[in-house]
């Protein structure tokens, strides 16, 4: 018996910020995997399982751990693409999604740095799964950008305009 293919449905999330601070700065904490603790919501409970420091460049594997609703979740990750100070690329390798696949990219314009995340992923179990990112994916997802763009704010000691696109 054939079982027809499922199309699998891929969803996006666009997030713009903007730090009054020079791009190679702004890069340079991006490519520190530790600050991706610091930007996480503690409720997460995320924590790199490499041993830091770690630097990233093109190759890089990082295994993190963190609890979504409580379940525990491992997670690995490959920086497919690094082009510094412009863009560096994070794609799951294992972890809760079917795919993901997040572009970080970053430029100079109006005296400080413009950051844009791209992020398109999907979800397993076809018709069930648009309902999961439905109910919790994508408002999870909302929450944990918001909450990073504030903490890179915060963090960066910046005046920040940001926004959804």
């Amino acid at each position: 018996m054939v079982f027809p293919l499922i199309d699998m449905k891929y969803y996006e999330l666009k997030v713009k910020q903007f730090i009054k601070l020079p791009i190679e700065e702004v890069f340079n904490y991006f490519s520190n995997p530790a600050n991706l603790q610091k930007i996480t919501p503690t409720y997460l409970n995320f924590r790199i399982k490499n041993q830091l420091p770690l630097r990233m460049n093109k190759g890089q594997l990082f295994e993190y751990q963190l609890r979504v609703r409580g379940i525990p979740i491992n997670w690995k990750s490959l920086i497919s693409s690094y082009n510094p100070p412009y863009s560096f690329v994070d794609e799951q390798i294992k972890g809760p999604y079917s795919s993901w696949h997040h572009t970080h990219t970053f430029k100079e314009e109006n005296g400080g740095t413009s950051i844009f995340d791209e992020v398109k992923y999907s979800l397993p179990l076809g018709f069930i799964g648009g309902i999961i990112n439905s109910i919790w994916v994508k408002r999870d997802l909302d929450s944990i950008f918001k909450y990073r763009r504030k903490m890179i704010e915060k963090t960066l000691k910046n005046s920040s305009n940001d926004q959804y696109i």
